[in-house]
């Protein structure tokens, strides 16, 4: 009688291993993780409003007219003290026909935006540059934009603000507020100057006369950062400081560009050693 070993089931025989079921619902994760970016975004909105400083409180009449007084004002011995201080010299020479405005004298020709950061660091030496060549009415104080890099950074705005000058026009394009609301419109002159010397669209713009033209600030608006317009108005007094330094050093490299366009006039202000010097580094 013979006996028959039994059969082993081998591993190919053996049934198949059953995945376990996940017990968690498969919109799980993905709620997870938006409700983590939440967080995230949460968290940033409260460090940003509570590292954000506030705009400061807007001057009087009175300290408007202080301010632009003081900066308008300024001696010319501490210009010459500060020369280029520590400010970028960022013009470039262009070529064409002189551009002119509206009484026929060399144009300066502004561009820019009440909330630009950068606009409002630059407002202030171009200001200072343009009352050593005219006369400024209607400037207002703003601040830029609350929720842009260098947030209230303050300054002034061109908007609805008149210039006269024996020597040269001036015409600002504010296109936006602080708010980015409308404001006003480049002409279609202004607008071929900008296409053709600032393609990638950078504000602030500077034109001089089609001679020259800038764009950006020519130092860091973090300079005057958390400052109120009559703390850096004062500062502006002291050569020394860092803001005199930014601030009339850009000044006087306006300033040298304009006379350059100018034919070096009003000589009172244009045959100084210091505008002379930096006039040669203007190609």
């Amino acid at each position: 009688m013979s006996t028959r070993k039994p059969v082993r089931k081998t591993s190919s025989t053996r049934a198949p291993a059953r995945k376990p079921v996940s017990g968690t619902p498969v919109w799980v994760m993905p709620a997870a993780t938006v409700a983590f970016l939440a967080l995230v975004v949460g968290v940033f909105l409260v460090y940003r409003y509570y590292t954000t400083p506030p705009p400061p409180p807007a001057p009087t009449q009175d300290t408007t007219s202080q301010v632009i007084s003081i900066i308008t004002t300024l001696p010319s011995s501490e210009f010459d003290t500060i020369a280029q201080g520590s400010a970028n010299n960022l013009i470039k020479p262009v070529s064409g026909t002189t551009a002119t405005g509206a009484t026929g004298k060399p144009l300066v020709l502004y561009i820019g935006a009440e909330y630009c950061p950068f606009c409002a660091a630059q407002r202030w030496p171009l200001i200072i540059a343009l009352s050593r060549f005219g006369t400024f009415s209607g400037l207002q104080t703003t601040t830029s934009s609350s929720s842009d890099v260098y947030p209230n950074t303050v300054t002034f705005t061109f908007h609805g603000a008149t210039y006269s000058s024996q020597y040269i026009d001036f015409r600002a394009v504010e296109t936006s507020d602080r708010n980015q609301n409308q404001l006003d419109t480049p002409t279609a002159a202004d607008q071929d100057l900008l296409n053709r010397y600032d393609s990638g669209g950078t504000i602030p713009f500077v034109d001089f006369g089609n001679h020259y033209s800038s764009t950006g600030a020519f130092y860091s608006p973090e300079t005057i950062g958390g400052m109120s317009w009559l703390a850096l108005a004062e500062s502006l007094q002291q050569p020394d400081s860092p803001q005199a330094k930014a601030v009339l050093g850009s000044a006087n490299v306006i300033t040298a560009a304009i006379c350059k366009m100018n034919g070096d006039q009003p000589a009172s202000v244009c045959s100084t050693a210091t505008i002379q010097n930096i006039e040669k580094t203007l190609k």
